[in-house]
């Protein structure tokens, strides 16, 4: 075993196991809200984890090589949050007494970044060990990428305490068969089997043989008595053995264990037990009936010695590093500045004015300038590699016989996508972008969703971007998805004109450490721009052209902005003076000092006209009532790009009536 031996019996850790118990339901009770069942049939899984084999430190919880835990069940939060208290990290009695309470450090799921210790959010079911996914991705490419004989500097395992209802989404299939096909053998699933959902017992809905299943994926598999210690013991050190394979291990267990009322029901699942149950389920487990939040001084004695040992694997890592770095001096630095890009000084060679070039195609281009330079980016596209031009030149593809490829082939697993990329971006050290076609980010959105909300640096290659796709017809062709996404909080939208815009958007993405962003690209050919043009693309607005004297404003994205300039040319033919502003982002416009949008949009010019191919709904904002908008509230149709322009009115001849309406 990794934490040294510290000869207790299993009775004690049972005992400990019951401390859990006891506090989970005491939190929630408290809170008159949350999950009891899944923490108090857990307890013995988490207790033996914890502290017998996941390498962290409570005073560190950032150190690079520590494993990574996911509560993928993220409503049974009380588990985390008592095992995080228990082992030293920076979260008191108190802060599980304030659990899912306004602004404590102990909300209704583990968030990411609000809580010490928690490795992601979870709270969408199915999320959280996708995420794992990600995180053993993450791991497998670094140490494949950096370590050297001996000096092993990325070495760790991701563990995921996972539920019957993860298992049942969607999302995991599509992550847990993308790991057994790249045999990510550090990744250890600890199934808490107990057969019971919210509606009852998981027959009404869920009969399939999981242990087979995941046998069908490539892993190894196990079941065992989830309230046996020693047996959960023995089966992590199994799945630690295999190294070849990820692993499941079935913990058949009671949900609710305990209480003497409602465990092994759904009534467990998610409500507090009562008072009086409590009071039961206590006596039940050798604790003190009517004291809340109780922790004897020898299991928080037990649980603690995570700290010291804790200091200890740093600090040895810490030294291993020292003389890898002494070795490797190069590979060092590299390793350590990993997360960090310097956008300002990354040159990017602009395109030539004057040629016709997809948005996707320009896009390809620039990873092919950039993907050498910058070591932390790994990209993939969900089986659409040749459309979404994500694979940059000079790079190979990731799998389990070279796992040094900076390529993923994520197969046609959109969601399951999205969410390995979230566990990447986690886990540190990885910048990860992906493509598909941009209607299937209705498949990613859960995901996205959930990067947007964790706050993590996601790039999304969503090509072929509008009704501009021609053909394939209105299955393919994102209508509502452009304004879906600007109304997700935390989400960059950019959506360029042209070819130079496009750097301009990868360059805003890169620097956006903070949220996710998607780069939303065309499929057909766009005119390309003067460089110096497009110069302030990356504030999100800005004056493309205009006449001395503008009457009106034409705002456009993407391919919209040469209808935008060619209805100038024909205004000014009637004698209209007209400003364009091409909008490539909504989100970082708005993020500018309010005196640079007046500049661009100034309050006294109310005759405003936008045009863009999908949704009007988030374009009055800046049009105003007086304004109009050209788009499409409506689904497309299959024919030529330029035929569907023409029928469905996205053309410079209506934008004309449309400016002249407004004047």
């Amino acid at each position: 075993m990794l934490i040294k031996d510290q000869n207790v019996s299993p009775g004690f850790m049972v005992k400990a196991a019951n401390i859990i118990r006891g506090l989970s339901m005491d939190g929630v009770q408290r809170a008159n809200s949350g999950h009891p069942g899944l923490p108090m049939g857990a307890a013995e899984i988490a207790t033996v984890l914890w502290t017998k084999f996941l390498r962290h430190n409570p005073e560190n919880p950032d150190w690079a090589d520590r494993d990574r835990f996911v509560l993928s069940g993220g409503h049974g939060s009380m588990l985390v949050y008592a095992l995080l208290h228990l082992t030293g990290y920076d979260l008191s009695l108190d802060d599980l007494r304030a659990f899912r309470q306004w602004q404590s450090k102990t909300p209704g799921h583990p968030e990411y970044g609000h809580t010490p210790g928690v490795e992601t959010t979870t709270g969408p079911l199915g999320q959280g060990i996708a995420n794992a996914v990600g995180f053993a991705l993450a791991e497998a490419s670094l140490a494949a990428r950096y370590n050297r004989p001996g000096l092993n500097i990325v070495d760790h395992y991701t563990y995921v305490i996972a539920s019957d209802g993860d298992l049942q989404e969607g999302v995991s299939h599509e992550a847990c068969a993308f790991a057994g096909h790249n045999r990510l053998g550090k990744l250890v699933v600890l199934y808490d089997d107990n057969n019971i959902t919210i509606d009852g017992d998981t027959s009404l809905s869920f009969t399939e043989d999981v242990l087979k299943r995941f046998e069908a994926y490539g892993w190894h598999t196990q079941q065992v008595d989830g309230h046996d210690p020693e047996a959960v013991a023995a089966a992590i050190e199994q799945a630690r053995a295999e190294g070849q394979r990820p692993s499941i291990i079935s913990c058949k267990t009671i949900i609710g264990k305990g209480s003497p009322n409602k465990q092994n029901t759904s009534g467990v699942h998610g409500s507090p037990l009562g008072p009086e149950e409590i009071k039961r389920a206590k006596e039940n487990l050798g604790l003190p009936a009517d004291t809340e939040f109780y922790v004897p001084d020898e299991v928080l004695s037990f649980f603690r010695e995570a700290i010291a040992n804790g200091a200890a694997a740093q600090a040895e890592w810490e030294a291993l590093f020292a003389a890898y770095a002494s070795q490797y001096p190069d590979l060092a630095a590299e390793f350590k500045s990993l997360d960090v890009v310097d956008v300002d000084v990354l040159e990017i060679e602009p395109f030539v004015a004057g040629e016709a070039k997809a948005t996707r195609s320009a896009s390809g281009a620039v990873l092919n300038q950039i993907a050498a330079r910058i070591p932390a980016l790994i990209g993939g596209s969900a089986d659409l590699t040749p459309s979404n031009n994500t694979f940059p030149r000079g790079e190979t593809a990731f799998s389990a016989d070279n796992p040094v490829g900076r390529y993923i082939h994520y197969g046609i697993r959109e969601h399951g996508m999205a969410a390995i990329m979230n566990g990447m971006a986690l886990h540190g050290g990885v910048i990860p972008y992906a493509g598909t076609f941009f209607v299937f980010s209705d498949y990613m959105r859960p995901a996205m969703r959930m990067a947007a909300l964790m706050g993590i640096r996601v790039i999304y290659v969503l090509t072929h971007d509008s009704i501009g796709l021609g053909e394939d017809g209105p299955t393919h062709q994102p209508v509502a998805h452009l304004a879906s996404l600007r109304a997700m909080p935390n989400i960059t939208v950019f959506r360029p004109a042209d070819a130079n815009e496009t750097i301009a958007g990868w360059r805003a993405a890169l620097r956006r450490k903070e949220g996710p962003t998607c780069l939303v690209l065309t499929r057909q050919a766009l005119p390309v721009m003067a460089a110096d043009k497009v110069n302030d693309a990356a504030r999100g607005g800005y004056v493309l052209a205009e006449d001395e004297g503008f009457t009106a404003i034409i705002i456009a994205t993407g391919s919209e902005v040469e209808i935008a300039l060619e209805a100038k040319q024909r205004l000014n033919d009637q004698g209209k003076k007209i400003r364009v502003v091409s909008m490539p982002s909504t989100e970082l416009f708005a993020e500018q000092a309010p005196a640079y949008r007046e500049t661009v949009l100034p309050a006294n010019c109310t005759a405003r006209v936008a045009i863009e191919a999908g949704a009007t709904l988030s374009w009055y904002k800046y049009v105003g009532l007086q304004g109009r908008v050209v788009g499409l509230d409506r689904f497309g149709a299959s024919a030529p790009y330029k035929e569907i322009y023409q029928h469905l009115g996205l053309t410079a001849e209506h934008l004309v009536e449309e400016v002249l309406a407004v004047l």
